[in-house]
């Protein structure tokens, strides 16, 4: 039997300022009926950009030359027609990043509506009670109440959910999942990635999933196609791939993992943020304009200190409040209670001061392309904080700046050139890093900053933050689901759910010893998924 989807010889290609950048060289994946493959790969492999090539979500500047297949048709430079009838019925995707798939103007509601009536022709009913199915499926919580919220209104981790609902609505034939689980805690990743393998043999749909994370292929895929610099290096059963790796970027992958614990900061390291009792409240979707209104309480009674050096790893499932509690230490979201930040307390500042501040408090979003302008280059978007606060600094010297501080982070100085969309999300996110980190701030707030990487830039990224926290003495708040990394990061951990401190303490003591049951499920889901505490 022919295979649903065979790619051969794939070629794609990006037209720049300083001419043709290849992304694939050659690339050839089979995927057969009902059957999981995956494709892992660093960040700009080329994975993502195989399966855009592949359905024709290419932006206008790439090229792609080869053949794809789909139920032994030929669909690689077909009439869009005919493609918008593929997509979205038998064949979806979920993206990456879905803050940035999602329309800020309709309600997630409508839009896992939309592709239900549009393929099958659903009444406006019909489609309703279907989506309110596929919300609750997967996994969203107050499905009725979330169905008329707007994608800001969600965390990162609901936002991919609903990306899931769409992507299933149809009963697809055949489902792209680019990094599903990115955004997700740890007990979610698991929930996740069960959902997606059940769907698989209910539906008996195939799927191709691409991960950067390679120990989570075992858990889903048969089959497993690395890719490194455009080309599948290495490709066969996902057990022979994981148990006996042939190609020096297959080990690679297997054997990167974050760094061992840091080190503390001295005992006698002067208080540099005080939080105390930290209510965030935001109005329920649909609440009044006027009169009494109903509230979400997303952070209730938070406090912590952090010193100089430190870094204050905050944990929990998505929507618990992490994302929240960061906008209120940093004054972007109203709040109650007091942040003083060097005895300073925030609230008592004008906006000339506070402004003044932000170069000492800088953030790192969780949504690297959502927060990078897509009319500036990456040069240019390094750079702008020195516009604002070094005003003198001429042109050439931003330039300069700019260009180390993106070969600090890891990434060549010759993408100053680039704009956000012609890179990974991977690349997108070091630049979102290097933005925060050029002013040279004495506290970072870093929003799940490694979840669009791959391990081993993951670990070059961890031993990059600690080397210049050790060097400058700066603070990080670090905000992550995976425990991994706030294992090598943290110092201190607050385990927040529904907006409380369920634990605090030493990281060393709640990774290996937690006390609060909560926290012991949030580690027994992270060891499913091949966490080992390291400290």
């Amino acid at each position: 039997m022919a295979p649903l989807l065979e790619i051969e010889n794939l070629k794609v290609r990006f037209r720049t300022g300083g001419g043709w950048i290849d992304a694939t060289r050659g690339v050839d994946v089979s995927v057969a009926r009902g059957e999981t493959v995956a494709i892992v790969g660093e960040s700009g492999s080329g994975k993502t950009q195989t399966m855009m090539a592949a359905i024709g979500l290419l932006p206008p500047n790439g090229e792609a030359t080869g053949s794809v297949r789909f139920d032994d048709l030929e669909i690689l430079g077909a009439d869009p027609t005919a493609l918008n009838r593929l997509r979205g019925s038998k064949i979806t995707f979920v993206f990456q990043e879905p803050m940035s798939a999602l329309d800020p103007f309709y309600s997630v509601g409508a839009q896992i509506m939309a592709p239900l009536r549009v393929h099958q022709r659903l009444s406006r009913e019909a489609a309703g009670r279907r989506a309110l199915e596929l919300m609750a499926l997967v996994g969203l919580d107050n499905p009725q109440q979330r169905f008329k919220a707007a994608p800001h209104q969600l965390s990162g981790g609901q936002r991919q959910r609903v990306m899931i609902a769409m992507a299933i609505a149809n009963d697809p034939a055949l489902l792209i999942a680019d990094e599903p689980t990115t955004a997700l805690d740890a007990t979610l990743q698991a929930q996740i990635l069960s959902l997606l393998a059940d769907l698989q043999r209910r539906l008996g749909m195939a799927m191709v999933f691409i991960t950067h994370d390679i120990a989570l292929t075992g858990l889903i895929a048969g089959r497993t196609y690395v890719m490194a610099r455009g080309e599948v290096v290495e490709s066969g059963p996902t057990s022979d791939v994981l148990g006996r790796p042939r190609a020096a970027a297959t080990r690679a992958l297997v054997e990167a993992t974050p760094p061992g614990a840091k080190a503390p900061p001295a005992p006698s390291a002067p208080l540099l943020l005080e939080a105390r009792d930290l209510v965030v409240d935001y109005a329920k979707p649909g609440a009044p304009l006027f009169g009494a209104r109903s509230h979400l309480r997303a952070v209730d009674g938070v406090s912590f200190d952090l010193r100089q050096g430190q870094t204050l790893g905050v944990v929990g499932e998505s929507g618990s409040g992490k994302s929240s509690l960061a906008r209120a230490v940093l004054a972007l979201t109203p709040h109650q209670g007091v942040v003083r930040f060097e005895g300073r307390d925030l609230a008592a500042l004008d906006a000339k001061a506070l402004r003044a501040l932000r170069r000492d408090l800088q953030l790192v979003l969780q949504d690297p392309f959502g927060s990078l302008s897509p009319r500036l280059t990456v040069g240019a978007i390094v750079g702008e904080g020195l516009l604002v606060h070094e005003p003198s600094m001429s042109a050439v010297a931003r330039a300069s700046e700019a260009a180390r501080q993106l070969s600090e982070v890891g990434l060549d100085p010759a993408l100053a050139s680039r704009y956000p969309h012609e890179l990974s999300g991977g690349q997108r996110q070091r630049v979102a890093i290097a933005r925060a980190m050029i002013l040279r701030p004495r506290l970072i707030v870093l929003d799940e900053p490694t979840s669009a990487l791959d391990r081993s830039v993951q670990k070059d990224l961890l031993t990059l933050l600690r080397v210049q926290q050790a060097q400058r003495g700066f603070a990080y708040i670090f905000i992550s689901h995976d425990l991994a990394v706030i294992g090598a990061m943290a110092d201190e951990i607050l385990v927040m759910r529904g907006g409380i401190v369920v634990e605090q303490g030493p990281a060393s003591a709640i990774l290996v010893t937690p006390r609060e049951d909560y926290t012991k499920s949030l580690i027994a889901a992270a060891r499913s998924l091949g966490f080992r505490a390291e400290l």
